[in-house]
């Protein structure tokens, strides 16, 4: 009753990831409402290991705001809240397009699943 439509994209280059989700709103009358939640990147570096790291986590965090409570009261959650949260944050990594963010996602994820989200995982790092 309350779909959401997950859009997550994040652009390191300029320093902040938009994580934005369509949702609808109350319980009387439903109305399509986009969720947007804004990544800063700003003081990462993102080419070294730590930057890419805590970076990540960043994007963790906004993935669950936006696909459990929006930080909104008047938002219900996904009733697929694991799959919109993978997916959330699968696109960003892909969007990104950061060899070292695609490392770290894929510690906790297997390579069937970031081709499933487009990741473009680079040879070096499929070979390991």
């Amino acid at each position: 009753m309350y779909p959401k439509t997950p859009v997550m994209t994040a652009w390191p280059i300029f320093g902040a990831a938009m994580v934005a989700y369509t949702l609808f709103a109350g319980n009387v009358v439903a109305k399509e409402v986009t969720v947007a939640y804004q990544v800063n990147a700003k003081g990462l570096d993102l080419r070294q290991p730590a930057g890419a790291q805590r970076y990540y986590g960043r994007l963790k965090k906004a993935a669950w705001i936006v696909c459990t409570h929006g930080n909104r009261v008047d938002l219900q959650p996904s009733p697929d809240r694991d799959g919109c949260y993978e997916k959330a944050l699968g696109d960003a990594v892909r969007s990104a397009k950061v060899s070292l963010l695609t490392q770290v996602y894929l510690e906790t994820h297997t390579l069937r699943e970031a081709a499933a989200h487009g990741i473009d995982v680079p040879v070096q790092v499929a070979a390991k």
